[in-house]
């Protein structure tokens, strides 16, 4: 090979090389998978008498991540005639327009961008959570992020733990305040979410 040949064909690897590091480097899309994906919450009952416990069992949504840049951002819509205290009564109750109002604000949303990367993977996610017809800035903070290939569906799926405080008040639902309920409640959420096909 000439010269000129070698100097093509290592132009032309350099080429390739950084077209594949774009590629690789690219945001990717995930998508929320609804079957392990449940926000769950803490809220107090008379004033610290106890702790009652619920999650929310329809959520969709989506995460773009990239890895390389450390940036993403997150999008998600929770049913709220879905949520679920494991006590039929309690849940009928929370989706009464005494508390959300399910008839009137059927979704509950979070959208967000990630943020404090450390080795790739975000640390927090600086959002607005929008619930009952109010929009409210939340913080979540990511305990942990790991993302791996699925033994089962063939692509990558990342998984997160995050949680967060709010008031709930500051939603309008503020049913028992009277009582001497707090209104604060955290916020405990799991993810698994897949790279879309």
């Amino acid at each position: 090979m000439t010269t000129s040949g070698i100097l093509r064909a290592a132009f032309s690897g350099i080429a390739l090389a950084a077209v594949g590091a774009t590629a690789n480097a690219a945001p990717m899309t995930y998508e929320i998978d609804s079957n392990h994906t449940f926000p769950a919450f803490e809220a107090d009952h008379l004033g610290g008498i106890s702790i009652l416990r619920g999650k929310i069992n329809s959520t969709a949504g989506t995460i773009v991540l990239d890895k390389e840049a450390g940036t993403g951002s997150v999008d998600i819509a929770m049913q709220m005639a879905s949520i679920d205290f494991g006590h039929d009564g309690l849940s009928d109750h929370a989706r009464s327009p005494d508390m959300f109002d399910v008839e009137q604000f059927p979704t509950a949303t979070y959208t967000g961008e990630l943020v404090d990367f450390e080795d790739g993977s975000p640390t927090a996610v600086d959002g607005t959570l929008t619930m009952h017809g109010e929009s409210q800035p939340v913080t979540l903070t990511i305990n942990s992020f790991v993302c791996r290939q699925h033994p089962q569906q063939g692509r990558e799926v990342c998984g997160a733990d995050a949680t967060a405080m709010i008031n709930r008040a500051d939603f309008g639902v503020d049913f028992a305040q009277n009582f001497g309920f707090l209104m604060d409640v955290t916020l405990r959420i799991s993810i698994e979410a897949l790279v879309a096909e």
